[in-house]
């Protein structure tokens, strides 16, 4: 009984880390300092999502909503319009779904010198 109990609860943890699509990497990278603004910001996923959302924040300015069409469905990397403000800090958040039905949420940041 305890050796099909524990094989449950594997196959229930092993099923639910996999449910989720975490962001892999991104361009410009997390934490990166570049010369010059981007024209997109890349995302690439673990998995497939669906992005809702996507902001921009630079230095003290208020957050920009950025430019999502072209980008339809569940995929697993997103090219995102980018229009700089110059030199300072950027922090970009993300808000989407996953293809298992998870609300999935992050942010990284760069900056421009």
């Amino acid at each position: 009984m305890k050796n099909i109990l524990l094989a449950g609860m594997i196959g229930i943890w092993a099923t639910s880390a996999m449910a989720h699509s975490p962001l892999n990497s991104t361009t410009p990278a997390n934490e990166a300092v570049i010369s010059e603004a981007p024209s997109e910001v890349l995302l690439d996923f673990k998995g497939e999502i669906r992005l809702i959302r996507v902001t921009m924040t630079h230095a003290d300015h208020p957050s920009v909503d950025l430019d999502l069409s072209g980008n339809d469905g569940f995929i697993y990397d997103y090219a995102v319009l980018f229009q700089g403000m110059g030199s300072g800090p950027y922090l970009i958040d993300w808000r989407g779904l996953g293809s298992d039905g998870h609300a999935l949420n992050g942010s990284f940041n760069f900056t421009v010198e």
